[in-house]
């Protein structure tokens, strides 16, 4: 697979340098996981993993705390998920991921996206099918008994790779949790330098020097929109 992926923290980096949108986003995204499967991180092993990626990117922690006394409340806001597909500068594939109180509204907003800067929205399932659904977990390792220790849990490893010394596991999203156990009981104290689940592109697109352009001005309208949480592409940067 390469390295065609990028993980949360570089690339919200990239395209916003407001501290607080990245914890606007993690709040909003910790309050929706926390609200449908419970407010105990041991009970819920979804939002565990969130609050981690969250303390990982420097997420304060009364952040994290306030979406989650929020979820607790019972009441407030009631966010649905949304997936918009395209076609961005170059032809590149693009997954735009939301969190939204109002559907048409969100719509709007990322379709205005998509054609101030001459690209193309889709239909659902457009591009979604040219991209896989992965775990992805970067640690520091052997590969040897990386390997085993996930074939022993029964994970069906996409690939694996190993870069001095950094070791790379791609998984389908399914067995996210269940690779994330096996290597935490394989190697003591781990620390996961990516842990994540994301849409991997199967191919990637060149861009011009031209088309990079208008792909830098297009992914940053996409992350200033308080309801996009995550942008996935295909364009080879």
């Amino acid at each position: 697979m390469g390295r065609a992926y990028q993980n949360r923290k570089e690339s919200m980096a990239k395209t916003s340098d407001a501290k607080a949108k990245v914890y606007s986003k993690y709040g909003r995204e910790i309050y929706v996981c926390a609200k449908a499967g419970g407010v105990e991180p041991d009970g819920n092993l979804a939002l565990r993993g969130l609050i981690d990626r969250a303390k990982k990117d420097q997420v304060p922690s009364h952040v994290i705390e306030k979406a989650l006394d929020k979820a607790k409340g019972g009441g407030g806001e009631d966010f649905s998920t949304a997936r918009y597909e395209g076609f961005g500068p170059g032809n590149c594939m693009v997954i735009v991921d939301c969190l939204t109180d109002n559907p048409n509204r969100t719509f709007g907003d990322v379709r205005q996206c998509f054609t101030k800067t001459k690209c193309k929205i889709g239909t659902q399932g457009s591009v979604s099918h040219m991209f896989d659904h992965s775990a992805i977990l970067v640690f520091k390792g052997d590969e040897e008994e990386a390997l085993e220790a996930l074939m022993m849990a029964d994970v069906d490893v996409t690939d694996i790779e190993n870069e001095d010394g950094n070791i790379t596991v791609f998984a389908p999203h399914t067995d996210y949790f269940k690779a994330k156990q096996a290597l935490a009981d394989a190697f003591e104290s781990i620390d996961f330098e990516v842990d994540e689940i994301q849409f991997i592109p199967q191919n990637t697109a060149p861009l011009s020097e031209e088309e990079l352009t208008v792909f830098d001005t297009f992914m940053n309208m996409l992350n200033d929109l308080d309801d996009v949480q995550n942008v996935y592409h295909s364009a080879e940067l």
